[in-house]
């Protein structure tokens, strides 16, 4: 009988997540300076960018609460994690769901509260320093995600007897992300699409109950 095997691999691909995001960030950080690009093939391109809100840059209420904000989710994500710890009704496809989007939302949880301290900001086209001995470049809880997977798929530009966008360049897709969002998107679409019927409240079924039921039918 395997107990927690849900809770070990829970653990283990938090943390495979979190060190490829970091690791990538920290390379992407000291080795580009801001806004530089590199094209690995006309589709796929490292570009260093950084922002203040929520995944793919968008931006949400302030940054002091977007910090709070992931970390009080981190904390509930990884209370049901707990949870799941010991579930045999859930498939492991499920939990590792669960642990990508923990991940995820821990990735750039370490950017917001430690980056701006760990880092500086220098000016193009200069790399960042880590661990600068002038200080960062803001106070702790207040850093900037980083950013820098970029997919720009296809472009075109719009007919121009097109309403609002008529003559625009458009491009799929623009948003640069990390692996952290990456893990975060990938995890909730699979929830959505294969996982969904256990995100609904049920009567938790763990493995000792199981071996119970098995128990008291064979001595009926």
């Amino acid at each position: 009988m395997k107990k927690n095997i849900n809770g070990w691999l829970a653990v283990i691909v938090v943390l495979l997540v979190i060190v490829i995001d970091q690791v990538v960030k920290v390379w992407i950080k000291t080795h580009f300076y801001y806004g530089e690009q590199y094209e690995i093939t006309s589709w796929f391109k490292l570009q260093f960018i950084e922002n203040n809100g929520m995944a793919f840059g968008m931006e949400f209420g302030s940054k002091l609460f977007l910090t709070w904000f992931r970390i009080i989710a981190v904390a509930l994500f990884m209370y049901y994690i707990y949870k799941l710890r010991n579930r045999v009704d859930v498939p492991r496809g499920y939990v590792v769901c669960i642990a990508m989007i923990t991940a995820g939302a821990l990735g750039n949880v370490i950017d917001c509260i430690f980056y701006g301290v760990a880092f500086d900001a220098p000016d193009a086209p200069q790399v960042a320093q880590l661990f600068p001995p002038g200080g960062g470049y803001e106070t702790l809880f207040n850093g900037r995600v980083v950013d820098m997977l970029y997919f720009p798929l296809c472009d075109w530009n719009w007919p121009q007897w097109m309403p609002l966008v008529g003559g625009d360049h458009f491009v799929f897709f623009q948003p640069v992300f990390n692996v952290a969002d990456a893990s975060l998107s990938v995890s909730v679409i699979a929830l959505i699409l294969f996982y969904s019927r256990y995100l609904a409240p049920k009567e938790e079924k763990t493995e000792e109950a199981t071996e119970g039921e098995k128990t008291n039918d064979k001595t009926k």
